[in-house]
This record gives C-alpha cells, sequence and structure tokens, in this order.
C-alpha cells in the first residue's frame, strides 16, 4: 500500500504568518492541490499539523487524516516521525505544504525506484537534494526515528540505504521539474498567479 505525509506544522514566518497550505494558486488551495494530486497516486493520506487545534483547520478536506506532533519543536523530523506513525501503507511520499505543483508520474517513478531501498530521493548534485519531495520505507523510518539523535534530514538521509535519482531523470515526466516548486514568499505566491506553470 502506499501512502502520502504532507508536512504542515511549519510557522510560516516567511509568509508574515499567513498559512500557506491555504494558498490559492488557479482556483484552489496548496492543501487542496496537494491532496488531489496525491489521491491519484497513493491510498492513503495524512497531513501532519503542529497541534491537535491546527488540525481543525483541515476538517473540510473530507476523508484525509490529520495527526499532529508527537514530539514538539523537532521541525520537520517531529512530522516525518508523527506522519510515519499514522500512515497505513508501507511505502510513503513525503512533502511538504507548500509545493502546489506535485507531479503524479514524477512520485509515481520515485515509488517504482524505490524498489528494495530505504528511499528514493531526487537529487540536484552532490550537495542538494530533496527530502521533502522523496519516497521512504515506512519500517526503515520508524526503525531510524526511534533513536536518532541529528535533527537534520541530511543526516537521517545518509544514514539510510538511499537510491538517489538524479533529476535529470524526472524530466521525461516533468520537463520543467515544476514538480519542485515551492512557494515560502508572498511575491512568489504573486507571481505563480499572474504567470501560471504551463501544464497546470
Amino acid at each position: 500500500m502506499r501512502s502520502a505525509v504532507i508536512l504542515a506544522g511549519g510557522e510560516a514566518r516567511r509568509a508574515k504568518g499567513r498559512e500557506k497550505y491555504f494558498f490559492t494558486c488557479e482556483g484552489k488551495t496548496f492543501i487542496e492541490r496537494l491532496v488531489g494530486t496525491l489521491a491519484d497516486v497513493t491510498e492513503d493520506i495524512v497531513i501532519v499539523a503542529r497541534s491537535p487545534e491546527q488540525c481543525i483547520r483541515f476538517k473540510d478536506l473530507g476523508g484525509i487524516a490529520c495527526t499532529s506532533d508527537i514530539r514538539q519543536g523537532l521541525g520537520p523530523i517531529g512530522g516525518l516521525h508523527a506522519g510515519t506513525l499514522a500512515v497505513k501503507g508501507d511505502e510513503i511520499f513525503v512533502c511538504a505544504c507548500d509545493m502546489p505543483f506535485v507531479n503524479p508520474a514524477v512520485i509515481g517513478y520515485l515509488f517504482e525506484a524505490l524498489g528494495s531501498y530505504d528511499a528514493a530521493i531526487p537529487k540536484w548534485n552532490e550537495w542538494m537534494f530533496e527530502p521533502l519531495h522523496a519516497v521512504y520505507r515506512r519500517q526503515a523510518l520508524l526503525s531510524y526515528l526511534e533513536s536518532h539523535t541529528s535533527l537534520s534530514l541530511r543526516s537521517m538521509v545518509q544514514s539510510l540505504n538511499t537510491r538517489y535519482i538524479p533529476v535529470d531523470d524526472l524530466r521525461r515526466f516533468d520537463p520543467d521539474l515544476k514538480t519542485f516548486t515551492n512557494i515560502n514568499q508572498l511575491d512568489e505566491l504573486d507571481r505563480i498567479n499572474r504567470f501560471p506553470a504551463p501544464g497546470h
């Protein structure tokens, strides 16, 4: 079974306190776009919020589970821990809530690429990869997250049996690699709404 975890627990400091998952692009909120895309390629979607109170914000997304950080204040690692415990599938696609253009064909390819590895992670170069647009094996994540000392996603990825996928391999599905677009600033949101991404 394939699952998805959407990390939505950030503080939105770079977006002037606005909740990025409710930013609107092409008539839908980011979270609606993400859920719609992920529903086509996974059978189980969990949103991870920073608190039970924040989970209430997603009550109108019918049929989508929301959980909150069990270990508070750990950033993405804490959200990943809570999400991994909550999902039903053995293979998990993980993404952030500020990525409105995730591509279902890219996600499908990452699931297929996982094979016997612990993780399938897109990689730009030796130093830059995409741990929050990647597929993981649930048990490998749980084993790491039960005993980790670092809060670094890089340390986590390097500790796993990871298959790195060159991003150029993904251009056959997404020529401009829009799937990796993330919106942190309000001016970025204005720009994508003025100049929509091709094919979206």
